[in-house]
Formats: C-alpha cells, structure tokens, sequence
C-alpha cells in the first residue's frame, strides 16, 4: 500500500515534518500575533486616556517590531540555542536556511516555524510591561528598554524553563504556556519599571478614563480569542493535548471574568465593563501554566480563583499598601499578570494530572509532574510536595530575575535618554510626543485643529480653513 501523492515526503516536506503540526503552529503563531497586533494596540488605545491613545498603541507597535528583529538576530537562539550557562543560551543568528529548515528542538516542524511561534511569545511580554508606564514613558526610553530587556530578561527566563537544557526545566517546573515566562515576567517587569520611570502628571493619575469602552471590548475580544493559539500552540502539536488546553483557556477565562462580575456588582452595586476585562484577563493568566495538564472542571475552580483574590489585591489591598499606591502601575499589570501568574503557578502545582503530564512532556521520567491533589490521592505525596516546592522555586527566580535585571536596565537607560517625558508634555500627550492624535476633526482631508508641533502646513492655511469651517457651522 502506496501513501497518496500528498502525503509523501520531498525536498520541501521532509520525513520528519508532520504537515498538520507544522499547518497548527503557525496558524497559532497568527492567532497570538493578533493578540498583540492589533489585540493590544486595541485595547491599549481605547482604554486610555484620550491624549494618550497614540502613544499606547504606537508602544505596542514598536515593541512587535524590534522584538523580532531581535529576535532573528540573536534572541531566539539565546531563549533555545546551545548552552551558554545553565540559565543563558549562546547568542547566534537564526537567519540561514540551513539553519531555519532543519527540524526544531521540539514538535515535527522546521526551526523556521519554532522562531515565528515563540516571537509572537516574546513580542506579547514586552507589550504587556508596556501596559504599566503608559502615559509618561519617553518614547526613546521605550525604544531602548524593548532590545535591553529582550535579551537580558526574556531570554534568560525562556531558557532557564522551556529550553530541555535549562536548570528549571531539569528540576522539573511546568509553565505549559508562559505562565511563569512571560505573565509573570511582565507583571514584575511592569511594576519594576513603573517604580523607576515613575507617576503619570496628577491629573491623569487622578482621573484617566477610556476614552473609548467599545474599542477597549473589540480589542479584548481578540486577546481572548487568540489564546486559542497562545494556549492551544504550547504543545507544539494539533494533539488532543492541544484540543484540552484550548477548552480549559476559555473555561477559566469565562468563570474569572463572571466572578469579577459578580464581586463588582456585590461590593460597589454596578456591574463594570473595565471590570469585567480584568477579570477575563486574569482568568486566561491564571490556566496559562496548567492549560493542558489540568482537568477542565479544575479550570473552573483556577477561574473561581482567579476572578476573585487579584479582585481582592487590586480593589482593596491595593489602597491598603503603601508601595502599591506609591507605583503607578497604570494598567494594574501587577495584578492582573504578577499575581494571577503567581497564582497560576501555584494552581499547577497542586491539580497537574499525572496522565496529562505525560502526554504534554512526552519524556521517561514524566511520573515527577505530579499535583499535590494527586500526589495525596494515590499516596506519593512526597512527589507532590516536591512539585509544589518546584512550581514556588520557579517563582521565585523569575520575580528575583525580574526585578534585578528590569531595575539595572532602567538605570542604564537613564545615563542615555530620560526615562520619563517632560512636564509640558505630560501635560498635552499625543500631539507633544508624536505631532499626532488620535481623534481630530478634519476638513477636506486636513487637520482641524492647530498643532504646535507637526507643521503639516502652514497657519494661513490653517486660517482660512478654520474661517470658511466657522462659517459653514454659522450657516447652519
């Protein structure tokens, strides 16, 4: 019996590449790409502060961008490439065909697929610790920040946890989908440099309200739906391993969001849109490490979780501790990404289904990825415990990573450019920092309103287009 003609193997599909495999990868790598892309440009601009809404998502822009110039050039490599210490990879490009055809570390797919796939990873970690110094971060100290923290943060995390080599990995910590590597590398990272680049001017701080809901919602709704491909792409594989943590995603995200719902409705007695968007988002933090090795009604109790104590922190212990209210964390990425990664984690720990476990890593010694519920259940607790112990050590490193590696790049940047925009810019936002803005008025395809600072033409120009406006209104 002969294989159809499609199915067999060529110079293009070799006999180690599974097509399906390879089709899923990058149909997830898109799927996560439009998280950030134009997910979080979305959600960003919407749910600012009107002067603000061009820098937020132009942040999220760049950041896309120079990750993976970054990342082809040497980031890649760094996160999952030959040993350079047990928590660092040695830096090399990831741009020759030999290279980028030949099949990668994991999955039955080529290297080229691999790179695309954790870009959109990389590049999303950066975007989300953006979330926290929107509204005074100069954007040349962002500019510098994405390259510096990529390579020297990012890439130490990825290795030290998802590369086979990595010291983490070895001991055994289960971050199915990034849990640990970018939800809670981002929320500390975030929090980090909102501590160094500072406060938003009083005003914003005082009142900073979406200046559009519905925007806001069209952006979520793309975050959440690309966690198909963040989640359901961790395994590297269109497997019924793949088919679970997508469900469980969507579970937990559904269950925290109605939690948050019903705990805003209970304490200040309206039902909060803004509200609910963090609650969906710490649910789909939250299952991101245990997505495909937890059972799907342990995703409902991650998202009971999940959509009620980062509620707890952020609502309430917030305004309780001083450091919390001294860092102006403008998207609270500390509660949303920090502490539901924490708690994440922690979840994973304790409901990891051994069976689960052995279809996600596919290696021999997969008995030692046990939950403590299972662990007590069949009378290992000790390798319970253990993993329980391995989960908090994982934590552990990335927050000690995350706040040292974040803090000596602040400081470094601060020798080159001012981490923080000027008062008079603080003051007028978008039009100060980029010329532009995001809602003008226009007439006949030109600006309404006077810039001072982007002299698309001139002011008699802008004169007489202002006089002939006013006129038309009179008129009317």
């Amino acid at each position: 019996m002969e294989f159809p003609k499609n199915l067999l193997p060529d110079g293009a599909s070799p006999e180690w590449m599974n097509k399906a495999d390879n089709a899923w990868q990058i149909t997830a790598a898109t799927l996560v790409g439009l998280q950030s892309v134009p997910g979080l440009m979305i959600l960003y601009g919407g749910m600012v502060k009107k002067k603000w809404a061009v820098n937020s998502a132009f942040m999220a822009l760049y950041a896309f961008a120079a990750v993976l110039v970054c990342w082809v050039g040497w980031g890649f490599r760094m996160a999952f490439g030959d040993t350079l210490v047990d928590f660092w990879g040695k830096p090399a490009v990831a741009l020759d065909e030999k290279f980028l055809l030949e099949q990668a570390f994991l999955g039955y797919f080529p290297n080229s697929t691999m790179v695309l796939f954790q870009f959109m990873f990389a590049a999303i970690t950066l975007i989300l610790i953006g979330g926290a110094v929107l509204g005074r971060m100069s954007f040349r100290a962002w500019m510098l920040f994405v390259p510096l923290w990529l390579t020297f943060s990012y890439t130490f995390g990825a290795y030290s946890i998802w590369c086979p080599d990595g010291w983490l990995a070895k001991l055994g910590v289960i971050d199915f989908a990034g849990g640990y590597v970018i939800h809670l590398s981002a929320g500390v990272a975030g929090f980090t440099a909102a501590y160094w680049v500072g406060p938003r001017s009083d005003k914003d701080r005082e009142r900073f309200p979406p200046n559009n809901i519905l925007l806001m919602l069209a952006g979520a709704g793309l975050l959440w739906m690309g966690w198909t491909g963040f989640n359901g792409g961790a395994p590297y594989a269109a497997s019924t391993v793949s088919s679970l943590a997508a469900l469980n995603t969507h579970v937990c995200a559904a269950t925290s969001l109605i939690t948050w719902l019903v705990l805003d409705i209970a304490i200040f007695g309206k039902p909060s849109v803004v509200g609910a968007v963090q609650g969906m988002i710490t649910g789909l933090v939250c299952i991101t490490p245990a997505a495909g090795v937890v059972q799907c009604w342990a995703a409902i109790l991650m998202g009971i979780i999940s959509g009620s104590i980062p509620w707890y922190t952020m609502m309430i212990l917030h305004h309780k501790i001083k450091l919390l209210r001294y860092v102006d964390d403008t998207f609270a990425v500390f509660h949303t990404h920090a502490i539901a990664g924490c708690l994440g984690g922690i979840l994973t720990g304790f409901f990891a289904v051994p069976k689960l476990s052995r279809l996600f890593f596919s290696v021999a010694d997969w008995e030692k990825y046990i939950g403590l519920a299972y662990g007590l259940q069949t009378g290992r607790t000790s390798a319970g415990f253990h993993q329980m112990a391995v989960q908090l050590v994982g934590i552990a490193f990335i927050v000690c990573l995350n706040i040292v590696t974040t803090s000596l790049i602040c400081l470094f940047i601060q020798l080159i450019v001012p981490l923080r925009l000027s008062d008079e810019e603080l003051d007028i936002g978008d039009d100060a920092v980029h010329g532009e803005e995001a809602y003008a008025l226009w007439d006949d395809g030109q600006r309404f309103e006077n810039s001072k600072l982007n002299s698309i033409y001139d002011v008699d120009e802008f004169t007489s287009n202002f006089s002939n406006t006013a006129s038309e209104l009179q008129m009317v």
